[in-house]
């Protein structure tokens, strides 16, 4: 069973990430097959529209922690070669020349909401929460969210997210700018598919342009090595050996 799955049709690409017993956790096999359904989209002739989806229940619960502390504890220089590889398959898919749909049946958390944030556009369904869950475990963001959630929300609304740690509906996160629309659970991928149908109508050369134009500026990757660099001096501290391991023992970390 592939980690994450890819459906071609009308132009229209759909990612989906499949991993729903673990709530689409980002392990290593995750991120490999993302990247390598990414070769099969960048390759796909007349592609106008790109979804990305969740199986199951949720979108995204984020990285595999217990991948995170298991490389923490045995090769602490892998561990940092997986994140600054997730991260570039994340900025490939922002990088992506036409528009990209975030369809998030549910739960979206710390790299969860990373992958959402290099989309163009969000669809959530009623019920969905998403949040930064980064700092709950002792674990800094190196997926980009420092970078891009200040430029979807209000540096406030961000540092919200990213200090608490906590979840917020997907209404609020609409109110906020981050979310286009809120729909029934039910209508969800039926109007993710219309909406790309309604992209897919207009000139794909323009959209392309249009893109390019108002799309991030190359300055900002600079601030994409800063979340590796402080993620490397941040493993030399307690703080995330203590979250990991009560987020393996499902217990509150001890901080």
């Amino acid at each position: 069973m592939d980690a994450v799955t890819l459906e071609v049709a009308d132009g229209i690409a759909t990612l989906t990430l499949n991993r729903p017993d673990k709530l689409n956790a980002l392990s290593r096999e995750v991120m490999r097959s993302l990247d390598a359904q990414l070769d099969v989209v960048a390759g796909s002739r007349g592609l106008r529209v790109v979804l990305l989806a969740g199986s199951g229940r949720a979108f995204s619960a984020g990285g595999d922690l217990v991948e995170f502390d298991d490389a923490l504890r045995t090769d602490p220089a892998r561990l940092l070669a997986d994140l600054r590889f997730n991260q570039q398959v994340i900025n490939r898919i922002e990088a992506l020349p036409v528009p990209v749909i975030g369809v998030a049946n549910g739960l979206a958390v710390a790299g969860g909401l990373e992958l959402l944030l290099c989309c163009d556009l969000i669809l959530a369904a009623q019920g969905a929460r998403m949040g930064d869950g980064h700092a709950r475990y002792g674990v800094v963001p190196a997926g980009g969210a420092t970078v891009r959630l200040r430029e979807r929300i209000s540096p406030s609304r961000a540092a919200q997210l990213f200090y608490t740690a906590g979840l917020v509906d997907a209404e609020t996160l609409q109110a906020w700018g981050l979310v286009n629309e809120v729909v029934p659970a039910d209508r969800l991928m039926d109007r993710a598919h219309t909406l790309a149908r309604e992209i897919a109508r207009s000139s794909p050369e323009s959209v392309r342009h249009i893109k390019a134009l108002t799309g991030p500026s190359l300055e900002r990757n600079r601030r994409f090595d800063a979340e590796l660099q402080h993620f490397a001096e941040h493993i030399r501290g307690n703080d995330i050996a203590r979250g990991l391991a009560a987020f393996r023992a499902k217990q509150p970390p001890p901080y």
